[in-house]
């Protein structure tokens, strides 16, 4: 006989299985049937539709009128030039939305995307295939890479730009694949619940784990809209804790300090990820962070200053438990 209910079983396993640096699956268990797939499909589309990455918006090349042109020197042609620049994932550095940023080659030689990094960019895709200039041939431009989500067509942006820039299609999504499936899985004596397990594959400008944070996020604010005229029960002290400004801020990525590239880089390296990461080091932790000279300390105390924010200072009980929370889960 069915076991008579009035209220469907929570999943309460959740797993991550890190299959590369820029795949993963994302398991949860146990859901009641059909309550799988009604979550895992929405979720799919916010993966492909709503995660934020970067892409170049517009590109000026030195004697190039516009993209069927042809520089001299050059193996390819403007447009075959353009098709191989798409295929070069950029993300831009010191949490800045917007960047033009200029580049000068001289033949003879190969461009990948690893040419392209510096201090304002770095190229997530460094095997990349750009162009090829003969000997004695030179190639000057400038792209602008933008922030952004989903796909924007050139029609949309090229009356904002500047004389001598050709628009381009702009293909933001880092998530280059989101699919799911849905298993059976076993609860006490009963094989009819389900397990979702959704793989996520990214271009590298994001892990798949943050941009699964990032669709949660924009999933939970679509539906927020819901809760303006239905009350809901008392928020937990933790709960309470997640919706302070000040966690807010804490929990942000380390990109809104604006830091230099060198100081940025010292602490992604050293996996410290979160704003509140810094605030709850002590300034002896903070100086022994790995190849951090004195200039780069001066600097990330400065800035977390600005945050509103000392290293080592105080926080409230609840907001450190909240934060730590967040931290565990990275």
């Amino acid at each position: 006989m069915k076991k008579i209910k009035t209220t469907p079983l929570a999943p309460q396993e959740f797993e991550v299985e890190q299959i590369s640096e820029n795949e993963a699956n994302v398991m949860a268990y146990p859901f009641e049937t059909g309550y799988a797939i009604s979550l895992a499909h929405p979720l799919r589309r916010f993966l492909l539709s709503s995660s934020v990455g970067y892409a170049p918006i517009a590109i000026k090349i030195e004697g190039a009128k516009h993209e069927f042109d042809s520089v001299r020197g050059m193996l390819e042609d403007i447009s075959d030039f353009i098709l191989n620049l798409k295929e070069i994932r950029f993300k831009l550095l010191g949490g800045v939305s917007e960047s033009e940023i200029r580049y000068s080659f001289a033949g003879p030689c190969t461009i990948k995307g690893s040419d392209l990094s510096n201090s304002e960019v770095e190229i997530v895709t460094p095997d990349a295939y750009l162009a090829t200039l003969n000997e004695d041939s030179t190639l000057n431009f400038s792209i602008k890479v933008a922030q952004g989500i989903g796909y924007v067509a050139s029609e949309d942006t090229h009356d904002e730009l500047e004389e001598g820039y050709i628009a381009l299609d702009a293909y933001f999504t880092p998530v280059r694949s989101a699919t799911y499936k849905i298993e059976n899985v076993l609860v006490e004596d009963n094989p009819n619940f389900e397990r979702v397990i959704i793989n996520i594959r990214t271009d590298g400008q994001i892990s798949p784990l943050d941009a699964f944070r990032n669709s949660l996020e924009v999933m939970y604010a679509q539906l927020a809209v819901f809760n303006s005229e239905i009350s809901v029960k008392a928020p937990t002290t933790i709960e309470r804790a997640e919706e302070s400004p000040d966690l807010k801020k804490l929990a942000m990525h380390i990109d809104s300090l604006g830091l230099s590239a060198r100081s940025f880089n010292c602490l992604d390296r050293s996996s410290i990820k979160l704003i509140g990461e810094i605030a709850l080091m002590s300034t002896n932790d903070l100086k022994n962070v790995k190849n951090l000279g004195k200039k780069s300390y001066d600097e990330i105390v400065e800035k977390l200053q600005e945050f509103g924010y000392e290293v080592g200072g105080d926080l409230a009980d609840d907001v450190v438990s909240a934060l730590k929370k967040k931290i565990e889960a990275l």
